[in-house]
């Protein structure tokens, strides 16, 4: 590492964190922000020591995160217990002239031990403190609100059925600011105004609009809207934010309930409602229904990101409109009101229209932020979708269940050569519907562990048989008495 650049230490939360880099990434994109990392980096650790260029960087990058729980500056950190206070004491001697200023009288401080994968009593904890003795603070302690914070942090690793015998790492620094995960709560689904059965978990919602690159007025599209958690947290972020879908019902809040305790939605919730609610309301440009195998743009028209969820078939449905190439006999007269039959909507055809979509209408260098279901089993990178005009820059994964997961896929627009914007393509193995899919491997699943069931009742038989037992007329295996009796044992 470069040593003119100042270290520092993101500390990640220990949840979706196979999004961490993607995340991160990301945001040094929207904030243009130069960070090194050391060359035995393994982004699974919650604590990445990196170098930026000062303190106004770490604040950017904290800003909006949602994995980050803090960013301290460091002071120390090595695997060497013993040595670690050597190190911390030689380097602030050595670096006096700018630490000072956080160690003056008129400045309030608290030490915070922390551990990670290993628990610390109380005792245990102040003890580790009181080998800090050598800090030359002179200000008063304050544990609610101080002027400075340090943090004293060691790591016993990620396996809990496997703690190290000592720490793997040793560090000490000085807090420079949180992350945002208290948008978290801020946007949780528990408290707002109109929900759906599948609205994205806020979490989730706000690191897709930090992959996509969301900005103070950027025109956001989520052609799948539903109940527009995506919306809500773009809006977050400043941009302007349009959404459509197929499903009048739901779009107008007019569908079932999905509260378990109510029984009736009220009049006004909407997506309008939600953005209203987080005081978002002038970011709203419209929701619309329409069919999007079906185009309603204008050739004109620019998006910054496309965010969105499309749906697999599992627990929404996939539908367009129904194609008919002639009329009924049986139709409805000119004039009476028409409502079209639908039909499902292929798989691979949602995520053709879906990325030659982006491909016109994205600006060069916008992103398309969508999910991919898969099944673990089988799944290889080479299934995903691909097109000549949008680059694959991240590809995250989110376990479901026992057999699926599902890809958080960010593509760049990279190419807007006119022959190139309908050259998508996608592996053979993913043509057919994810739903037959899905459904084929539950079942095929299933029937093995029916199999193994019965290989082991048929092991437990013999195993009873050979010991002497005899199954009697309630079921059970029971040893025989000497008086002829069969006697539990």
């Amino acid at each position: 590492m470069a040593s003119s650049w100042k270290k520092y230490v993101l500390w990640f939360a220990q949840e979706h964190v196979d999004f961490r880099q993607a995340e991160i990434a990301s945001l040094l994109r929207v904030w243009n922000i130069p960070m090194n990392t050391a060359k035995n980096h393994r982004p699974e650790n919650p604590f990445w020591v990196v170098e930026l260029q000062g303190e106004e960087d770490a604040r950017k990058l904290a800003s909006r995160s949602m994995s980050l729980r803090c960013i301290f500056e460091l002071w120390s950190h090595t695997n060497l217990l013993g040595a670690f206070h050597d190190q911390l004491n030689g380097y602030i001697k050595s670096n006096m002239a700018t630490l000072g200023p956080w160690f003056r009288e008129d400045r309030s401080f608290k030490v915070t031990v922390e551990t990670y994968n290993k628990h610390f009593s109380q005792a245990e904890k102040v003890a580790k403190i009181e080998t800090l003795h050598y800090l030359p603070v002179t200000g008063p302690v304050n544990l609610k609100t101080p002027d400075v914070h340090f943090w004293y942090i060691e790591f016993w690793g990620l396996d809990p059925m496997n703690v190290t015998e000592a720490p793997l790492d040793v560090l000490f620094g000085r807090w420079v600011a949180d992350g945002r995960r208290d948008m978290i709560n801020e946007i949780s689904l528990k408290k707002r105004k109109f929900i759906g059965n599948t609205s994205m978990d806020p979490q989730l919602s706000l690191l897709m609009a930090n992959q996509g690159l969301v900005r103070q007025g950027d025109l956001v599209l989520d052609p799948f809207v539903g109940s527009g958690s995506l919306l809500v947290a773009a809006a977050k972020f400043g941009a302007y934010v349009l959404g459509s879908d197929i499903d009048y019902m739901t779009v107008h809040g007019k569908s079932k309930p999905t509260r378990v305790n109510q029984k009736v939605r009220e009049a006004d919730e909407n997506i309008y409602a939600n953005l209203k609610q987080y005081g978002c309301e002038d970011r709203f440009v419209d929701v619309l229904i329409s069919d999007f195998s079906r185009s309603i743009w204008n050739t004109n028209l620019q998006f910054d990101s496309v965010i969105t969820d499309p749906p697999y078939g599992i627990r929404e449905a996939t539908e367009c409109i129904e194609f008919k190439t002639q009329r009924r006999a049986t139709c409805l007269n000119e004039g009476v009101v028409h409502y079209p039959s639908t039909s499902p909507y292929q798989f691979d055809q949602l995520y053709r229209d879906l990325m030659n979509f982006s491909a016109r209408y994205l600006k060069l260098g916008g992103r398309l932020v969508c999910w991919f279901p898969v099944l673990r089993k089988d799944f290889t990178d080479e299934m995903l979708p691909r097109h000549k005009c949008l680059k694959l820059v991240a590809n995250s994964e989110q376990t479901l269940t026992v057999y699926s997961a599902r890809r958080l896929l960010t593509y760049e627009k990279v190419s807007d050569r006119v022959e190139d914007l309908d050259s998508y393509e996608l592996a053979q193995a993913m043509v057919d519907t994810f739903r037959r899919r899905y459904m084929n491997m539950v079942q095929q699943t299933s029937g093995t562990r029916k199999e193994r069931r019965a290989a082991l009742r048929d092991v437990g038989r013999e195993e009873a048989m050979r010991r002497g037992k005899t199954l009697d007329a309630d079921g059970k295996w029971k040893f025989m008495s000497e008086g002829g009796d069969k006697a539990d044992k």
